[in-house]
């Protein structure tokens, strides 16, 4: 299952997409405005985006394009009636990673996300390194400035989603439902408690600290201050 971010103002268009979607068990988050799109992807993970071209406020080039600065891997697929050639060579020049054009079939839709899924899982590296942190996916390993650092299981994948989205405010129902699969509540302080863990074990001996808390929003990871 996927987290799909649908980006579509056609409401007849984004209902059959929507519930399409769902019922090939992926979940769907809809948003009908470019403006909008943009401020959902700056507090929210996702897996794909489907973003149409001819969006209000603002366009899908330009969405994309946000998107771009933002996050380098996330797959993109452009959906729109637009179907000249120089709208899909700026489409894909901009960031898009495939172009469809209404109206079309969903099985190739859905063929056709199922493949961007696939190559994102392919090209994952197994390196991802930030400031002096190297976190190795293929056999659980950290260092940071060559000393071997040791997590738990759970501290491991709270290091990794916080490094996978570096420079992005992850609030704590985020992180809950990605590190420990639970749906956040508020009753509880886990993800702060976890949080202290991972500090201590990461950031305790060394003056660059790059964990930081956001208040009344979440945590967020970045090695260079300001950004």
């Amino acid at each position: 299952m996927a987290n799909i971010f649908l980006i579509e103002d056609e409401e007849r268009v984004a209902a059959f997409i929507q519930k399409a979607l769902e019922e090939s068990s992926h979940k769907v988050s809809l948003c009908r405005d470019g403006a909008e799109a943009v401020k959902l992807f700056a507090c929210n993970l996702y897996d794909l985006i489907i973003l149409d071209i001819s969006l209000p406020f603002l366009n899908g080039i330009e969405v994309c394009r946000h998107i771009r600065q933002k996050d380098k891997d996330i797959p993109i697929l452009m959906l729109t009636a637009l179907d000249s050639i120089d709208d899909k060579v700026k489409g894909l020049n901009t960031g898009a990673d495939d172009y469809m054009v209404k109206p079309f079939h969903f099985k190739e839709l859905l063929a056709r996300i199922e493949a961007l899924l696939r190559r994102k899982n392919t090209d994952s590296d197994n390196i991802l390194t930030l400031g002096d942190i190297t976190l190795n996916t293929y056999n659980n390993t950290i260092e940071r400035a060559g000393r071997k650092i040791t997590l738990t299981a759970k501290e491991y994948a709270l290091l990794e989603l916080l490094m996978r989205n570096s420079n992005k405010i992850l609030t704590r129902q985020t992180i809950a439902q990605k590190v420990w699969g639970i749906d956040f509540d508020t009753g509880t302080n886990v993800v702060d408690v976890y949080m202290n863990y991972l500090r201590n074990k990461v950031e305790k001996g060394f003056t660059d600290k790059y964990i930081h808390t956001v208040i009344g929003k979440g945590y967020i990871f970045k090695t260079e201050p300001g950004n």
